[in-house]
């Protein structure tokens, strides 16, 4: 398993169209990959959840990835996280 904290930078926070494109990023991955935000984890796959978790600008979140192509999701999640402006990290 690996996992990675990420600071979310977007002024409206976890908003529809990032949201969106990190659903789409990580629906291409075998591996189990959570998202979690104040002790409540949601599976990164479904857009509902994500939205449900109500993610603010300069929120922490821990993401996570477990299974056979884990790092590479990781990786793809890093970039995608930086591409559609949600953390600099």
């Amino acid at each position: 398993m690996t996992e990675k904290q990420f600071t979310i930078t977007d002024e409206a926070g976890m908003h529809a169209r990032p949201a969106s494109a990190l659903v789409g990023t990580v629906s291409k991955f075998k591996s189990d990959i959570q998202l979690e935000f104040k002790g409540k984890k949601v599976n990164l796959k479904s857009i509902l959840g994500v939205m449900s978790l109500g993610i603010s600008s300069g929120s922490v979140v821990t993401i996570s990835a477990d299974g056979e192509d884990e790092a590479e999701a990781m990786a793809k999640i890093e970039e995608a996280m930086k591409a559609e402006g949600i953390s600099n990290q």
